[in-house]
């Protein structure tokens, strides 16, 4: 789940790629990231201001809109819409607790990466 927010939040991330801060929740049953959006960034409207459903699939026939690459692995994220609620699809080789353990370590996806 990725819920926009305008308060900034301990453990941001930046990507100067989108001018957002991802935060992650501290949720044991959850998986739920906070985005803060700098003015200027390009993602829709519609991922900046409204809470949207993420999922994991493989084989993702939705079009790929922004890419990542870390530890070897890639990840296509598709940004859809269903009504009026946004959808992201996060197509990838990590598993759940890789994608989850990489705020914890450190070991940021390159669209957070300060370079």
């Amino acid at each position: 789940m990725g819920i926009p927010t305008r308060e900034p939040r301990e453990g941001e991330r930046y990507s100067p790629q989108f001018r957002m801060y991802t935060s992650d929740a501290e949720c044991g049953l959850l998986r739920i990231q906070y985005h803060c959006f700098e003015a200027g960034s390009a993602l829709p409207e519609l991922m900046r201001t409204v809470p949207h459903a993420a999922f994991k699939v493989s084989g993702s026939k939705a079009r790929r809109c922004c890419s990542a690459r870390t530890n070897r692995s890639t990840a296509f994220a598709s940004r859809i819409q269903d009504g009026e609620a946004p959808v992201e699809l996060i197509e990838t080789t990590l598993t759940d607790e890789q994608i989850w353990r990489r705020a914890e370590s450190g070991n940021q996806a390159s669209m957070y990466r300060q370079e």
